[in-house]
């Protein structure tokens, strides 16, 4: 892929995996503070502006590479909303909610964006074909000579059909109920005190474990049939 296609497909794909990610993050802030924890307000962090969320390799660098890469896994973080579970006022049960927080409002954009794509598709059905050319390729057709309004919605519909694609991985990855990720931590409130400290003994090694999984293969075969069925469901693929 040559740096004039890098950069196109980068200006359809930045948007949505940025405002994904700081969306996933903003909400672990917003629903612990409804819940006694206002942590995230006081450090500025409940703000839509992406400058205060932006971390330089996980929300920029990963996934320029990746995308130049061509690789199928799509993936960034943002710095992490800070939360003091200790500042809840039940901290144990509500921790769930906050954790939940992420891959609830991931699974929301899902949705709301595959009823945009569904909807561009359906005013410009040959637009179904292009973003198909484009998720299996990364790189942009040309739609040839058309309206202004179909050139206005090809990178909509991209855009709308990416942000399908990386709010599903997402949810779906931050589910894995591993500490330190959300679904970690919803396991370890929904489980007997004495399990849930052991169980959160395992968020010291979480990430060694996450990546022996990455490495392996072993996610990859887990992980990826549940994104393709999902993504395949929304998007009509």
């Amino acid at each position: 892929m040559d740096i004039v296609q890098i950069a196109r497909t980068a200006v359809v794909m930045a948007p949505p995996i940025i405002f994904a990610i700081i969306l996933h993050e903003v909400a672990h802030g917003w629903v612990a503070e409804k819940f006694g924890d206002s942590t995230a307000r006081r450090m500025g962090r409940l703000t839509l502006n992406p400058i205060p969320h932006i971390d330089p390799i996980g929300t920029i660098l990963l996934p320029i590479f990746l995308i130049a890469m061509g690789s199928r896994f799509l993936f960034g973080w943002a710095k992490p909303v800070p939360v003091n579970f200790g500042n809840l006022r039940h901290p144990k049960r509500e921790m769930i909610y906050v954790a939940a927080a992420g891959p609830a409002t991931n699974l929301s954009l899902a949705l709301v964006s595959a009823a945009l794509y569904a909807t561009l598709i359906t005013v410009f059905p040959p637009l179904k074909t292009v973003f198909e050319i484009f998720i299996s390729t990364l790189q942009i057709p040309s739609v040839g000579q058309g309206s202004t309004a179909l050139l206005v919605a090809t990178p909509l519909v991209l855009m709308a059909g990416v942000s399908v694609v990386v709010n599903v991985i997402l949810m779906l990855f931050n589910l894995i109920p591993l500490p330190p990720l959300d679904g970690g931590r919803v396991m370890v409130g929904l489980l007997p005190p004495k399990q849930a400290l052991l169980f959160s003994k395992i968020e010291r090694y979480g990430m060694v474990i996450l990546v022996l999984l990455i490495m392996s293969g072993t996610l990859n075969y887990i992980f990826w049939p549940f994104v393709d069925r999902i993504t395949a469901i929304l998007l009509g693929l």
